[in-house]
């Protein structure tokens, strides 16, 4: 037999596969439905997008699906969760069919629920479903971001990390009239960034959740109430990723802006300098400009007399132009500034030094 002939066979019959399992999850009793979910995500589980797309084609099973997601019987309503999160892997027309056919409020009800496996699943579908654009707008709506945040409080770790993805994912609506998180989700949150690597793609979602949330003034107080909430941001600075840094660098930077007499010294004591000096010369482009205009705040000096990130880098482009010409420029100001960097970071540390050494026991400041 020839290999076209056995690729006929092959589509044969699972063409009869599909034919069956679609009729008993439409017409079949509790159980066959039950165990229709169940064959779904056998016959899926480890296929290709184009074979998730040409079943959902050969047979309508994601509306029953849904349906079965109502089901008061907690098994039934997990094992329909787990097929409809197996069409919706890596497929975005059947995430957006499961979100046009009504999932979306029985997953809310989900994320309710006290049985831990039901909604560690609803979670996860809520993230899979927010990663296609065209849904966003419903679950943000929907009244999902304020129990994700609870979650990020009281869920299992990948509870919270599957919560906090989903509400990045959410926050990105621009089409929502109201926003998806208020000043609720930073104590959690800044938990959550101070417990995690700062250089990992986790605190880099956290820090975004967080500098979006700093743009309000009940965000800012609670960041600034929330424990050791700017330090944590100082901390992300000296250590997180280029995305990291540039959010945590932002979210300070709203807050020192939005008063700077109330904030200014709170951050300063927080020893955010080296951090910020380093940034000037190593982050991303934003997060060189924002850590300028932070630092332009901080400066004890008033407004007409500072002197300005940007000044003081062309003094060191024009030096380095008089050294080593105009073409190596460029380089020699960075290793200028760099040396700069290293050196006020010396200092610094050199007059807490003999601060702490000129102190008597008494007088040094409790840790």
């Amino acid at each position: 037999m020839g290999d076209s002939e056995e690729g006929e066979i092959w589509t044969q019959q699972k063409r009869t596969l599909i034919d069956g399992v679609a009729e008993r999850l439409l017409n079949g009793d509790l159980d066959s439905k039950i165990q229709a979910a169940i064959d779904i995500r056998n016959i899926l589980r480890n296929s290709s997008v184009k074979t998730r797309s040409k079943f959902t084609a050969a047979a309508d099973v994601i509306q029953p699906l849904v349906s079965l997601l109502l089901s008061p019987n907690q098994h039934a309503a997990e094992v329909s969760l787990l097929a409809l999160l197996t069409l919706a892997a890596r497929n975005e027309r059947n995430k957006v069919r499961i979100v046009t056919s009504g999932a979306v409020p029985p997953l809310v009800e989900l994320l309710e629920f006290q049985n831990g496996r039901l909604r560690e699943l609803a979670i996860a579908a809520i993230l899979t479903l927010s990663a296609a654009a065209p849904n966003k707008l419903t679950i943000a709506a929907s009244g999902a971001a304020p129990l994700l945040v609870q979650i990020l409080s009281s869920g299992s770790v990948q509870g919270k990390v599957d919560a906090v993805t989903a509400l990045h994912y959410l926050s990105s609506c621009t089409e929502a009239t109201t926003p998806v998180i208020d000043a609720r989700a930073v104590s959690p949150l800044i938990k959550l960034l101070k417990d995690c690597k700062k250089y990992s793609k986790f605190a880099e979602k956290t820090t975004a959740l967080l500098e979006i949330l700093s743009k309000s003034e009940e965000g800012q107080t609670a960041i600034s109430n929330s424990d050791g909430g700017i330090l944590t941001l100082v901390e992300t600075i000296e250590d997180g990723s280029l995305v990291s840094t540039e959010h945590a660098v932002g979210a300070l930077l709203s807050l020192c802006q939005s008063c700077r007499n109330k904030y200014r010294e709170l951050i300063l004591k927080e020893g955010a300098i080296p951090g910020l000096l380093r940034l000037t010369v190593e982050g991303t482009p934003e997060a060189q400009e924002r850590a300028r205009m932070l630092l332009d705040l901080l400066r004890d000096s008033p407004p007409e007399k500072r002197l300005a990130s940007s000044v003081l880098e062309r003094i060191a482009y024009d030096i380095a132009a008089r050294v080593d010409g105009s073409d190596k420029a460029a380089e020699t100001a960075k290793r200028l500034l760099q040396d700069m960097v290293h050196r006020s970071m010396e200092l610094s540390l050199g007059r807490i030094q003999r601060r702490a050494a000129s102190c008597t026991p008494s007088q040094i400041p409790p840790t």
